[in-house]
């Protein structure tokens, strides 16, 4: 059941295929690369003093992104990309060489996302609608199941709210310890 909805949505995504479309996913796919854009988000974020805290989070989510998702899920899981299994299917990007589960790109979007919304609600709004299209564009070039992007937007988001629960509570206890 869940092979037919994951098929079912790529194959609608395969109808769509066209040159203005591929260049806008190409542009996604790009900046989401290494959760790139998620990467200078943070940065900016920690060399603003009165943003610093929110720079770590994003930088925090991201890194345990990268020990969870790439480190230790895509390998547990090991599921064969759609594009290894389909073969037949033309390729408008290079062929990733890491297992599919959980989509890495739509794993730290999401965390940065929730993340910088913690920081900023209306910057927040931003960043969903980026880290959706970068996901998009994953199903777009047949790289990943839907359920790859789904899980991915879930543990990132899960990861970012453990990341803000960190670094709150390393605050507070930063206080207390000076208020003693």
């Amino acid at each position: 059941m869940i092979e037919t909805f994951d098929y079912g949505i790529l194959h609608l995504f395969q109808q769509i295929h066209g040159s203005v479309l591929t260049a806008l996913f190409q542009f996604f796919t790009w900046i989401g690369e290494g959760g790139a854009v998620w990467i200078v988000a943070g940065v900016v974020l920690l060399l603003q003093k009165d943003k610093r805290k929110y720079g770590v989070i994003v930088i925090l989510s991201l890194l345990f992104c990268l020990v969870f998702g790439n480190g230790l899920l895509k390998n547990a899981v090991a599921r064969p990309r759609p594009c290894w299994r389909h073969p037949e299917v033309e390729m408008l990007i290079a062929v990733p060489t890491d297992f599919s589960f959980p989509s890495g790109h739509t794993f730290s979007s999401f965390a940065a996302a929730v993340s910088i919304t913690y920081w900023n609600k209306r910057v927040g709004i931003a960043a969903f609608m980026l880290a959706v299209m970068i996901a998009l564009s994953r199903m777009y070039f047949f790289v990943h199941y839907p359920t790859d992007i789904a899980a991915g937007a879930v543990f990132g988001s899960a990861l970012a709210a453990v990341s803000i629960f960190v670094v709150e509570r390393r605050m507070d206890h930063s206080r207390n310890s000076v208020r003693r």
